[in-house]
């Protein structure tokens, strides 16, 4: 049974979640006031989403059709041609938001995202193969970027291994797996067939164009149940943040639980390449987003997962309508605005160095 209480946390007014009488979770309230804030934010601009393009429609008649009320026009394109990508590109967002907080606390590093450190070109290459040896259907797809996501992963965690593991290794490692990875895709792509190719080139650069109400089921209960399997593990995530030796001193079995966050940022992030493919910069850039706006000490999951969700459904609405009837995929608004990101990051890396 789930209940909730206020408390006082070394200052900081905090909302405690129990559920049972083992798991609980602290929540501070300006981090909760911002997930509500980014929530409505996100649901806005998916009201706004889904009542725009050739066919529009006012939020009061979007609104309308949710409820299944209105004409039966505005029904059909907005509950059963838009709204199936509007709620992926949130899920998506979600699941990426969450990866991101995941690397970059355990990283202790704020480059460190699936992006970056090659896991979301590893699920991609396990995506490539599928596509071309195996088909083209969403079951052997997921399976198949989780494979690919889960090796890439061993292979980083094993490589950065000797002689400890530590966040910046671990960024390192990643980014040498990930340059391997992505010549063996294109390689992949260039011994295929002209029809694959650009099949799988348009999918590698992230999109959500042509999904439809058969991805939306897996997607929800895929990142519902890891979800629920983050929230189980408690507030171990920041006491990793922490460091090793201060973990352990508060009774975290370190390797242990290191290795469960590594799987199960990576099966998020397989999660969200099987529905629109390796989408660049809403991992690296929510989580900090996030800190920034919460004023949290460290990664905060939920805030994080809310600004993903808000990043992901704002960059699809550019992508379908900044280039008008042209729509780009969402992952090449996402590159673009990552790009100055990643660059305003580094100069702020470089001004912290003595």
């Amino acid at each position: 049974m789930k209940r909730t209480g206020a408390a006082v946390d070394f200052g900081r007014r905090v909302l405690v979640l129990r559920a049972g009488r083992a798991a609980s979770s602290r929540v501070g309230l300006r981090a909760a006031a911002t997930c509500a804030v980014l929530l409505v934010a996100a649901v806005a601009v998916a009201v706004l989403a889904l009542g725009s393009g050739e066919f529009t429609a006012s939020p009061a008649e979007v609104l309308r059709a949710l409820a299944g009320d209105g004409s039966r026009a505005v029904r059909l394109v907005v509950v059963e041609w838009r709204l199936p990508r509007v709620l992926l590109a949130l899920l998506v967002g979600a699941a990426m938001g969450l990866a991101g907080a995941i690397f970059q606390a355990l990283t202790r590093n704020p480059l460190g995202s699936p992006d970056v450190m090659g896991f979301s070109t590893g699920a991609y290459t396990g995506v490539l193969v599928c596509i071309v040896f195996v088909g083209r259907g969403y079951p052997q797809i997921a399976t198949a970027a989780f494979i690919g996501g889960v090796v890439t992963a061993a292979l980083v965690y094993l490589f950065a291994r000797r002689g400890g593991v530590q966040g910046f290794r671990l960024i390192v490692v990643g980014i040498a797996v990930s340059a391997v990875l992505a010549s063996l895709n294109q390689w992949f792509i260039i011994k295929v067939g002209l029809h694959t190719a650009i099949t799988a080139t348009v999918w590698s650069q992230g999109t959500l164009n042509g999904v439809g109400w058969d991805r939306v089921a897996p997607a929800a209960v895929t990142v519902g149940a890891l979800g629920a399997a983050l929230l189980a593990l408690g507030p171990r995530l920041g006491l990793l943040e922490l460091g090793d030796d201060a973990a352990a001193a508060l009774g975290v079995r370190v390797e242990g639980i290191r290795l469960a966050y590594l799987g199960l940022g990576v099966a998020l992030t397989a999660a969200a390449t099987a529905v629109a493919g390796p989408i660049s910069f809403v991992a690296l850039a929510a989580p900090q987003l996030a800190r920034r706006l919460a004023r949290t000490a460290g990664i905060a999951l939920a805030p994080s997962a809310a600004m993903g969700a808000l990043l992901l459904i704002t960059g699809d609405w550019v992508a379908q309508h900044a280039f008008a009837p042209t729509q780009l995929p969402v992952g090449v608004v996402t590159a673009s605005l990552g790009g100055l990101y990643f660059v305003w990051l580094l100069l702020r890396q470089a001004r912290r160095q003595p």
